[in-house]
């Protein structure tokens, strides 16, 4: 049973915390834009007839067809997935993980505070995004410098709270490794 209005809802507010984030991290400009693939109908429609409220609409596709389109289509889409970043190494001649500039690593923190707290609402906790980036996989498929870096932050977020943690990003200059991405 499709849940549109719902599935619209819960990407609304997920977006709007995440705008906010980034505001805090001194990157308000990029929020604004921070998602807006999920409003086309290769994200939405699956978004919404997968629609739990308690998780990802990707991970029921993925149960039912072994992968997922809609997600397929966003991080190929938003830099600020560690999946969007990864490149043939032209000596192994593999695909491998490739070191993601600074704003969007920052972007990617604001996404996981939000999603965490869209998903776990009452019960959030700063504690909560360390805790599932520790319990994932993702360490293991992104570039060892993007890792420590999240993972300091998170480790800030969980121990600092977010009001220093956010100050300590705004302090940090939005340079970018490979010019203007």
């Amino acid at each position: 049973m499709a849940h549109p209005f719902l599935h619209f809802r819960t990407i609304l507010r997920h977006r709007h915390k995440v705008i906010a984030h980034c505001f805090h991290a001194g990157i308000g400009w990029q929020g604004l834009f921070h998602d807006l693939s999920k409003f086309s109908p290769t994200e939405f429609i699956p978004g919404a007839k997968y629609y739990q409220g308690t998780r990802s609409p990707n991970e029921r596709a993925r149960e039912e067809f072994g992968c997922s389109l809609a997600w397929m289509h966003h991080k190929g889409r938003n830099k600020h997935h560690f999946e969007y970043w990864n490149d043939l190494n032209m000596q192994s001649k593999m695909y491998e993980p490739v070191k993601m500039p600074l704003r969007y690593v920052k972007e990617m923190f604001c996404d996981r505070i939000a999603a965490s707290k869209v998903y776990q609402g009452k019960n959030y906790c700063d504690q909560h995004p360390l805790q599932y980036f520790s319990g994932g996989s993702a360490r293991k498929k992104m570039h060892a410098d993007t890792v420590d870096l999240l993972e300091e932050w998170l480790t800030m977020l969980a121990e600092k709270g977010e009001k220093e943690t956010f100050a300590h990003l705004r302090r940090i200059p939005n340079r970018s490794d490979y010019g203007a991405l």
